[in-house]
Order: C-alpha cells, then sequence, then structure tokens
C-alpha cells in the first residue's frame, strides 16, 4: 500500500473495494464437562457500507453467525486485500472488532443491493436480514511490519467528511 496515504484511508479503501470478507463470532457449545465454552466461528460474508461507512452484512436467521449474534453481538470482520500477491503475510488487510445490530430497512437494503447485486435473488427470503457492523476499533496490517491500530471513529466516513468542513 502507498505510505503517502494516511492508515485511516488505506482502512477505507479495503472496505470500499472489498467484494467480500470475514465475520468472526462467538459460537458456543456444550463442553466435555456439561457447561457452555465459547468458540470463534468465523464465517465467509458479502459486505457493503452504509452512509457511514460502517459494513453492512446480510444474514440469514438459519446460520449459525446470526444466532451467535443474536446471543452475543460482539464480532470480528477482516477485510483482507492481499489478492494476486505473490507474498500474502506482505499485503494489506483489516480487522475491524465491535458489535452487530440488526439494520433492515428500504434504504439498508438498497444500499447493499447496489454493491452486492447477487443479493437481489434472495434479499426478498424471510430470514435474511440486514446488519449493521459498528466498529469499535480496526487494526490495519498495511504490509509487512506496518501495523496501525485506528480508533472506529476515525474508519467511518461521517467523520471524515466533518472533518473536512472543521478544517
Amino acid at each position: 500500500m502507498d505510505d503517502t496515504i494516511s492508515p485511516q484511508a488505506q482502512a477505507r479503501g479495503l472496505m470500499v473495494n472489498a467484494g467480500r470478507a470475514y465475520l468472526g463470532t462467538l459460537a458456543e457449545r456444550p463442553a466435555p464437562a456439561g457447561e457452555p465454552a465459547v468458540f470463534p466461528f468465523v464465517t465467509l460474508v458479502l459486505p457493503a457500507l452504509d452512509e457511514g461507512g460502517r459494513p453492512l452484512l446480510l444474514l440469514s436467521d438459519l446460520s449459525d453467525h446470526a444466532r451467535n449474534l443474536r446471543r452475543d453481538p460482539q464480532a470480528s470482520l477482516l477485510f483482507d486485500g492481499t489478492a494476486g500477491q505473490a507474498e500474502p503475510l506482505t499485503g494489506p488487510r483489516l480487522t475491524l472488532i465491535g458489535r452487530v445490530s440488526l439494520a433492515d430497512d428500504a434504504d439498508t437494503r438498497g444500499r447493499y443491493v447496489t454493491a452486492q447485486p447477487s443479493a437481489r435473488s434472495y434479499i426478498g427470503f424471510g430470514d435474511f436480514h440486514l446488519y449493521r457492523f459498528e466498529i469499535a476499533e480496526g487494526l490495519l496490517v498495511a504490509g509487512f511490519g506496518r501495523i496501525h491500530r485506528i480508533a472506529g471513529d476515525k474508519i467511518a466516513f461521517v467523520k471524515v467528511i466533518q472533518d473536512t468542513y472543521d478544517e
């Protein structure tokens, strides 16, 4: 990635250009002693962004990850910009941590289908709903040894627009 571009702009660029991401939720399963144990559960998702630059995810109520989020809304989301890299570990990626909440309305559905046209064929199914990922923090790995922690409010587009007017 270009070192002349701020880490915040690099993070937003990864989110804007990503056609896919990886959602990590917390799965609860019975442990051998009978008490529940919590495990990471990761799945492929097709993200879009809302008007504030926050990820939107279309999830089926029938999926493990949607059930996990109903129990515990804490999650992580990995945007991988390493496709086509000869050495993927030197490529850019962004891991977000935050909370996921239901955000299913006409505006989010329109934004989602614009970003993910293939979803048009199933977004109307009764078990599919849109969720918004509220970003608490991001970890940008812009390449080997170029690592930046970014506060969630520094990644959102709304903040960028407001900063432009404040300057």
